[in-house]
């Protein structure tokens, strides 16, 4: 198969990318919004315009290095603003507004093995060599950013999930990390610690995904200018 240039590995990623982090925060106010707090709406902030969304290191800087120096791609969109005493059932509706981000990727993960599916379905040369490539991008990136942002480390979501799980006494305790959370999570990635976390959940999830769509594996190391 023809070797993927930079500019359009670049071209491939972009969308996904995009559709991914950005609507991974659209997901949160919306949610908030159905449970009682109306600040992103008033913002503007439930708006499908990346734009709106576009954090120039998370969104931009960030996953392109990534992009072109390892073969691991993550970042963030500027975060949809939440004012949690407004929510119906706060303790509650903390874990369900943070839990509507993964489930976002988990959403657009289902939805990209679908365009591959099609892809493989249309049979065009033309048409379904980019589709499969983008749908693939598609896959890995949303799997990514599920997994990590399960962790449950505050403020990842899976902190604040686990934060409205615990009793109120030792979830008020647990939130108080959220202050050292970058810094633990730095740790975690510079110690490869987090790597070996998600490892195993990753590869299960895209080796399954890329096993039903029918896609070989060779793709996804295309996708980061590999073999």
């Amino acid at each position: 198969m023809e070797e993927l240039t930079t500019v359009g590995r670049f071209a491939i990623w972009v969308l996904p990318v995009l559709f991914a982090i950005t609507l991974h925060e659209v997901a949160h106010g919306w949610v908030a919004k159905l449970l009682g707090d109306n600040t992103a709406f008033r913002l503007g902030r439930l708006s499908l315009n990346p734009l709106k969304h576009v954090d120039p290191v998370g969104t931009i800087l960030l996953p392109g290095l990534l992009l072109i120096f390892t073969n691991f791609v993550f970042g963030w969109a500027k975060p949809v603003p939440v004012s949690w005493g407004k929510l119906k059932h706060p303790k509650r509706d903390f874990g369900l507004v943070a839990a509507a981000g993964p489930a976002a990727n988990l959403t657009m993960a289902a939805l990209w093995i679908l365009v591959a599916k099609l892809a493989i379905f249309i049979n065009s040369g033309f048409i379904s060599r980019p589709m499969v490539f983008m749908a693939t991008a598609g896959i890995y990136i949303n799997a990514v950013l599920m997994l990590i942002n399960l962790v449950p480390i505050p403020p990842l979501d899976g902190g604040r999930i686990l934060t409205s799980l615990l009793p109120q006494k030792w979830g008020n305790k647990f939130a108080e990390l959220e202050r050292y959370g970058l810094i633990i999570l730095v740790l975690l990635i510079a110690t490869n610690a987090l790597s070996m976390m998600l490892g195993t959940p990753l590869s299960v999830l895209l080796g399954y995904s890329l096993k039903f769509t029918g896609i070989p594996p060779g793709i996804l190391y295309q996708l980061f200018g590999g073999d």
